[in-house]
């Protein structure tokens, strides 16, 4: 009996695995520092504004998300018009993929970039190009030397989720500049509110100056809305053109929309959790060296942690090891950095606990 075959590709797509959740046990206290979420949770006025939605569950939504475009708009300064909102800004980049990429085509991404941009690439028929990287950083030249005549799409994640690097908006321009102009540069900026540096922008800057440029954001970091699924695009008008013609019309919900308005607004809540995220960013770097290990400098909400290859001390070993203590890390075998952990900055007592752990660990026999 024959049974539905997927088109060519999908069975060679690796799927998306993301940060172990902890298994609760009696008398333990667990921490998930696997997926970088905010350990604040989101803002109070957040929360109320999702409960207020409860009374109209029957309701479709506005099929544009027009008030929290707006309040996009109000908070950076952009045209409501150019923003379109997606379930996460994961929907938006398949959205883009879908829209600009199909057999024969080509999307370069770095190579530890985020792994939705080889799945929504692969899911479209297209080929994945992956650029070297320099210590762990985004290479300009790299991924200019990977153009071809096949190239549509530049995936760009700047800061890069699982590195925690950047490079300077000197180079974004550097790297607009060199594509060709009927190359997308999509800028994944989902870590950018934890950036406090000088030479970081966001991107609105080439978004506005340029049609082949958009600028993707999330509500799942630093606002706390990781759960309602809600994420943003700023693009040129014909790219917000394009993709508005296969978005699904209700593909946000009240709930979340109303949310991440309440959550924009609420700066206090956003720069308690940049002050908490830069101090311990620095203190965890300063006690995890002083213990031997490399840690990548990071201008996000996590840290990544390599350890040596010796037995014993594996990353795989030390994983093992804080699991036990009920801390929860992220490994990275998918992302093919085997040798190393990516922590996710939590509460005070979290990260006290993991400092703890790994003094204990290297210290050991």
């Amino acid at each position: 009996m024959s049974r539905p075959v997927p088109k060519p590709g999908i069975l060679d797509i690796a799927p998306y695995t993301p940060g172990k959740s902890p298994v609760p046990e009696a008398g333990r206290k667990v921490f998930k520092l696997s997926a970088n979420e905010t350990p604040f949770g989101p803002s109070p006025h957040a929360i109320a504004a999702y409960k207020s939605a409860a009374d109209h569950l029957e309701d479709y939504p506005e099929g544009t998300s027009r008030v929290l475009r707006e309040a996009i708009g109000r908070a950076y300064g952009l045209d409501p018009d150019r923003i379109i909102c997606g379930a996460g800004s994961d929907e938006i980049l398949n959205l883009l993929a879908h829209t600009y990429l199909g057999p024969g085509d080509e999307a370069i991404s770095s190579q530890h970039g985020f792994l939705v941009y080889p799945i929504a690439t692969l899911a479209n028929g297209a080929t994945n190009v992956v650029a070297p990287e320099k210590d762990l950083t985004t290479d300009v030249d790299a991924i200019l030397g990977k153009v071809t005549p096949n190239t549509k799409l530049v995936w760009l994640a700047n800061p890069n989720n699982p590195t925690g690097t950047y490079i300077p908006f000197d180079e974004v321009k550097r790297l607009r500049a060199g594509l060709p102009s009927h190359v997308v540069l999509v800028l994944d900026a989902a870590y950018a509110d934890y950036v406090s540096k000088n030479d970081y922008e966001i991107g609105i800057e080439l978004v506005s100056t340029t049609d082949n440029t958009v600028l993707t954001h999330t509500f799942s970091k630093v606002h706390g809305l990781a759960a309602l699924r809600i994420g943003w695009m700023f693009g040129p008008a014909n790219i917000v053109d394009a993709v508005n013609r296969i978005r699904g019309p209700f593909n946000t919900s009240i709930p979340a929309q109303l949310a991440a308005v309440a959550a924009i607004q609420d700066t206090a809540h956003v720069d308690m959790s940049r002050v908490h995220t830069e101090k311990w960013r620095d203190r965890l770097t300063e006690e995890f060296t002083k213990l031997g290990l490399k840690v990548t400098p990071s201008v996000c909400n996590f840290v990544l942690i390599h350890f040596p290859t010796t037995a014993g001390k594996t990353a795989a070993d030390a994983d093992a090891f804080l699991t036990k203590r009920g801390l929860v890390l992220r490994a990275l075998g998918n992302y093919k950095l085997p040798h190393a952990l990516r922590m996710t900055i939590g509460t005070d007592e979290a990260n006290e606990l993991v400092i703890a752990a790994l003094t204990e660990f290297m210290a050991k026999p």
